[in-house]
């Protein structure tokens, strides 16, 4: 396992710090980081702009451990350390080199002396040295998959996890498509019943985290019709698991005479579900409608947004949240630094939507669900907003940040990372406790009605039609000359973007493409094109990730967003290979 180590180091004299690849950033001071807390919360930001910060985790000494989303040369993970007391991180190290095609790392655990950790298809451990900030540099690779031999495909391919009172490992594997049908995401096609996918995805299984080298095969099937759940954590308190599952995909793009384009924007029901061995979530023949509270039939299985069927037979929901606002973490606090009302409950990230259109994006914020008389209220709050930086948000990258993983610290504070710039907050309380009550939540209600968290209205709250995305805008200035403005090119030279595999296929390619350009022939979609595609390397990597994401996501695309932070890493690779 090759390991690369670099060390970043704060400047106690100046407001900044230094990154060894970028040159020296100020950065303007925000109260509380730019986040709105209830009551006597403060939040420090601990460290700014360290790379797309995906989970995190906290050891008992203090030290932050933090999983990158992309896979860079100078390191996959950061560890973070505090040396004066004043919360924020003077010491940053970068840490542990793999390739990881997806740019999808995401997992990031303490657990008996090590550090667990994943990119999209492997879960490591190192082993943590007591007094040493970086682990050994000894890895082990404790759980891969096999894409290239999956006759199912890949998608939702994260591999969170967590560890029960006992030390055993749970990890969910995602569906690899929206809803088991034989071709992806296409309007019409039903679903496959049964579904042959659910042998060896959309469910959690349990390992023993000892073991090196393991597959699925090694695991135990603990539970199954779970489409992806990015949030996953082991309640010390009841002693049972729970998920956050993302709901299914745009429901009026593929049902159009069935569903609306508002009732596809906030269905379906994002599920926080308390997960027990043998639990059936009812995927891919069921989903949550959050508005009429009950679980109901998809229309690839006959249903129509009304039909229930076998519904109420399957898990339900503590909670149906809205739909799309992608729930990536989930927290017990179990610590007595914040106020009574917060012990045992449960905080949830939303990283935020990125398909609500022609509504604002939502979620991008920290919700809270209290733990009264041994069970989670139905009710949930709004714990930390500000995140996005605005209101209605028209682009997903149009957010300042999103919250993503969350720890929590052995003084009982609170860590949350960002991955749209990669900042971690620590937030503590600082009031007089026993005070806090009804005025301070009440406050933080009001922040329900924000376009960004409250249902927006049919009507009403329609996106101006004239408002483009900054996909849309970019698309609209570089590529309609060739590819059409529908996508479909002009039959002849430019080949077509709507329904290509080009366009919904690996990702690394089509990044490329725009960044080198295209000199060869191609076939798409059984058809040889042979036009000169130039070089797009003039925009900038936000710009290339904004119209690649609008392409793929339109023109009977529907694939997920490309990052800033993918578009970086390739083209920092291209500079190592000039």
């Amino acid at each position: 396992m090759k390991l690369n180590y670099r060390r970043v180091f704060f400047l106690a004299a100046l407001p900044f710090f230094v990154h060894f690849t970028f040159a020296p950033k100020t950065f303007a001071p925000e109260k509380n980081g730019g986040l709105m807390l209830p009551g006597n919360f403060e939040a420090i930001v601990v460290a700014d702009s360290i790379g797309s910060a995906r989970h995190l985790a906290v050891n008992s000494n203090g030290d932050i451990y933090v999983k990158l989303r992309a896979s860079y040369k100078k390191g996959s993970n950061v560890a973070m350390r505090d040396t004066d007391g004043d919360g924020k991180a003077e010491i940053i190290e970068y840490f542990s080199v793999y390739e990881d095609p997806s740019n999808y790392g995401t997992a990031m655990r303490i657990h008996k002396g090590y550090l667990y950790y994943s990119s999209s298809g492997q879960i490591f451990r190192c082993k943590l040295i007591p007094g040493q900030l970086l682990p050994d540099k000894n890895v082990e690779l404790i759980l891969t998959d096999d894409f290239k031999n999956d006759p199912h495909g890949y998608n939702h391919t994260a591999k969170p996890l967590t560890f029960d009172d006992k030390g055993m490992m749970y990890v969910p594997y995602g569906s690899p498509g929206d809803v088991c049908q034989l071709k992806d995401r296409v309007p019409g096609e039903p679903g496959q019943y049964p579904c042959p996918q659910l042998a060896e995805h959309a469910g959690v299984w349990v390992f023993d985290p000892n073991i090196p080298n393991q597959t699925i095969k090694n695991g135990k099937h603990f539970a199954t019709g779970i489409r992806s759940a990015v949030a996953i954590n082991w309640n010390p308190v009841d002693k049972q698991l729970y998920v956050v599952q993302h709901g299914r995909d745009d429901l009026h793009r593929t049902w159009p005479d069935l569903y609306s384009k508002w009732q596809s924007a906030v269905l379906p029901g994002e599920e926080f579900l308390r997960v027990k061995e043998g639990t059936d979530a009812g995927w891919p023949y069921y989903y949550y409608d959050p508005i009429q509270k009950k679980k109901l039939l998809n229309p690839e299985y006959g249903g129509d947004g009304i039909k229930a069927g076998n519904g109420d037979k399957y898990e339900q929901p503590i909670i149906g949240f809205p739909g799309h606002w992608a729930p990536n973490d989930i927290l017990f606090y179990t610590g007595d630094q914040f106020p009574e009302h917060y012990k045992n409950g449960a905080f949830i990230a939303f990283h935020g939507s990125t398909i609500r259109s022609p509504y604002s994006q939502a979620g991008y914020f920290v919700a809270f669900v209290p733990y009264v008389n041994g069970e989670f209220s139905q009710k949930w709050e709004v714990f930390a907003d500000g995140f996005s930086g605005s209101d209605a948000i028209v682009n997903t990258m149009d957010a300042k940040y999103r919250p993503m993983g969350l720890a929590q610290g052995s003084d009982g504070s609170l860590f949350i990372s960002d991955s749209q710039k990669g900042k971690i907050w620590k937030i503590k309380y600082q009031g007089n406790k026993e005070r806090f009550g009804k005025k301070e939540l009440a406050k933080m209600e009001k922040r329900k009605q924000s376009s960004h968290i409250r249902n927006p209205h049919e009507k009403k709250d329609k996106l101006k039609s004239g408002a483009m995305t900054d996909g849309e805008r970019i698309y609209t200035t570089y590529c309609v000359t060739c590819h059409s403005k529908n996508g479909k090119g002009d039959g002849q030279r430019y080949p077509p973007l709507d329904n290509s595999e080009y366009v919904s296929g690996d990702k690394t390619r089509l990044i490329n493409i725009l960044l080198n350009g295209l000199n060869e022939e191609i076939t798409v979609k059984g058809k040889k094109y042979n036009a000169i595609m130039p070089s797009h390397s003039f925009l900038s990597n936000r710009d290339i990730a904004a119209v690649l994401s609008y392409i793929r996501q339109n023109f009977n695309n529907k694939s997920t967003e490309i990052a800033p932070a993918e578009v970086k890493l390739l083209r920092e690779k291209m500079k190592y290979n000039d």
